[in-house]
């Protein structure tokens, strides 16, 4: 399966312009974990090299739930997209069977 980062939101668009004063400096600024356009190969199963391990936690259920459903389920079919959950400044990436996962 590939996977895709192909949005990052800061925390100004999240909050729309009004970032809480309370967060760190770090936070107003996309995750630093991901580019956009890089692309990871997994099983499913195991991280890819260089995936952050808590957006891999987060999305696990989703490589499962796509890599194992037939298509005629939406949820199933691919490509598909999913985010971590980073509520102050989340990515969004694209699920893609591969044609030797199918």
């Amino acid at each position: 399966m590939k996977i895709t980062v192909v949005k990052k939101f800061t925390a100004e668009e999240v909050f729309d312009g009004e970032v809480p004063e309370y967060f760190p400096s770090t936070f107003k600024s996309p995750c630093p974990n991901f580019e956009l356009g890089q692309e990871f190969i997994t099983d499913g199963v195991r991280c890819p090299e260089g995936f952050c391990h808590w957006a891999y936690a987060d999305i696990q259920k989703d490589l499962v739930t796509i890599n194992f459903n037939d298509s005629e389920n939406w949820y199933g079919m691919t490509p598909n997209w999913v985010t971590c959950t980073d509520g102050m400044r989340p990515v969004v990436f694209q699920i893609e069977k591969l044609e030797d996962d199918q």
